[in-house]
């Protein structure tokens, strides 16, 4: 990321395990302000309260950030939720589809939403969208709909927004951390150090970097 006023502010959603928590981890070691939000934090655990299904809480979230800082540099959209194993498209249960979204693709949008007014106060504003390679069209098969349904929308909501926000200088990729090691990738998976490292790297991205990607370990993935 190029020079800015102050070191990098960094807010991550789902901030408190897992992916989100080695993020939060390695943009502190890197010198940024972490701002590590959770649905419900305990008392005194220093993170911020940010549900990204409470549309009200997102805002009041945002202007907490708005009087503390006056701006934010990086978006991290990490929470996520519902990896379906069970299910297949032909039969899936769409109530549970529809509370995937809400989270994994309503969730982003209107966290961005709340908070594009910091991101462009930024100048180097950065949204990373954390996605999964199940996103993937080229490779896509039938199982996990309502995670698979929901991340491929978060794709399409990345290029849109990398569109619209390149003028403002904004950068905005879609990161897949691979299968990770985490309470919802199971065990079996890379470690949680390797999935963050990507993440990382969209987040810090100098202001000619790439921007509507959607990239694993810092190289393209298929649509």
């Amino acid at each position: 990321m190029e020079t800015i006023a102050g070191p990098p502010v960094c807010l991550v959603t789902g901030g408190n395990r897992g992916i989100g928590r080695e993020v939060c981890r390695r943009l502190a070691a890197r010198g940024a302000t972490v701002l590590p939000t959770a649905r419900a934090p305990e008392a005194g655990s220093g993170l911020l309260t940010l549900d990204v299904t409470d549309a009200p809480g997102v805002v009041r979230a945002a202007e907490e950030v708005r009087s503390r800082f006056g701006r934010l540099d990086v978006l991290v959209n990490n929470a996520a939720i519902t990896y379906d194993t069970w299910q297949r498209a032909s039969t899936a249960d769409l109530d549970v589809v529809r509370e995937a979204a809400e989270t994994n693709l309503y969730g982003p949008w209107r966290t961005v939403q709340a908070f594009l007014p910091l991101l462009r106060a930024s100048g180097h504003g950065r949204i990373v969208n954390v996605s999964s390679e199940a996103a993937s069209l080229t490779n896509m098969g039938g199982g996990t709909p309502a995670y698979t349904a929901s991340k491929t929308a978060l794709n399409a909501l990345t290029r849109m927004l990398a569109a619209e926000l390149r003028p403002d200088r904004i950068l905005v990729n879609a990161i897949c951390p691979g299968w990770v090691a985490t309470d919802m990738g199971g065990p079996g998976g890379r470690p949680v150090a390797d999935g963050a490292a990507g993440i990382v790297w969209a987040a810090l991205l100098p202001d000619d970097g790439p921007t509507g990607g959607f990239f694993r370990d810092g190289r393209p993935l298929p649509w």
